[in-house]
């Protein structure tokens, strides 16, 4: 597991969530620990190193 710190795109607060390194490409969806709004993670590792992160608002 990876740790990643980023800040949330509703609240702005800093946040960190556990990432799986062992899977190279990711899209999921996690709630924010403050503000509870879905966040759309999207993951890229290569030799278990993160090379790609984004953090994204889902439009309701």
């Amino acid at each position: 597991m990876y740790e990643h710190f980023f800040q949330c795109p509703y609240c702005w607060e800093n946040i960190s969530m556990l990432l799986d390194a062992s899977v190279a490409n990711q899209t999921y969806i996690e709630d924010c620990e403050i503000c509870c709004n879905p966040i759309e993670l999207r993951t890229q590792f290569v030799d278990r190193e993160l090379i790609s992160f984004t953090a994204n608002s889902i439009e309701q």
